[in-house]
C-alpha cells in the first residue's frame, strides 16, 4: 500500500478548529478502509475516526459531534474536521489504511504517513 501524507495540523486554543488532510495517491476507492488514529494514554493508540471500504463511518466517543470524516475521491484526499478542539486532542494524529477491515477496527490499521501534530491549549 502506498504511502500517505498527511498535513493541517497546527496549534490552538480550546474551542478552535482545524482541518486535517491526507492524500492518498495510488488509493482506488472502495479498495481500502482510512482513517485516522493517535497516541492515547493507557493503550497504544485509539482510532479517532474512519471510512470503510463499504462507505460506514466510525467515530471514537470522545470526538462524536465534534469531528467529521470525509473523503474526495477525485483529489483522493481524506479529510478530519476537527471543531470545538479541547486540550485532550492534543496528539500526533496519523493517516492509516487498511483492507478486509471495517471503519470501527481504525485502531488496527496500518499507519502509512508521517503525521500531523495537533495541539490545543487551554
Amino acid at each position: 500500500q502506498a504511502q500517505l501524507v498527511e498535513s493541517g495540523g497546527g496549534s490552538v486554543q480550546a474551542g478552535g478548529s482545524l482541518r486535517l488532510s491526507c492524500v492518498a495517491p495510488g488509493y482506488a476507492h472502495g479498495a481500502f478502509s482510512l482513517g485516522w488514529i493517535r497516541p492515547a494514554a493507557g493503550k497504544e493508540r485509539e482510532g479517532v475516526a474512519a471510512i470503510g471500504d463499504e462507505g460506514t463511518t466510525y467515530y471514537a466517543e470522545s470526538v462524536k459531534g465534534r469531528f467529521t470524516i470525509s473523503e474526495d475521491n477525485d483529489k483522493k484526499i481524506l479529510y478530519l474536521e476537527m471543531n470545538v478542539l479541547r486540550p485532550e486532542d492534543t496528539a500526533m494524529d496519523y493517516c492509516a489504511s487498511e483492507k478486509w477491515r471495517v471503519a470501527k477496527e481504525v485502531a488496527k490499521f496500518r499507519v502509512r504517513g508521517q503525521g500531523t501534530q495537533v495541539t490545543v491549549s487551554s
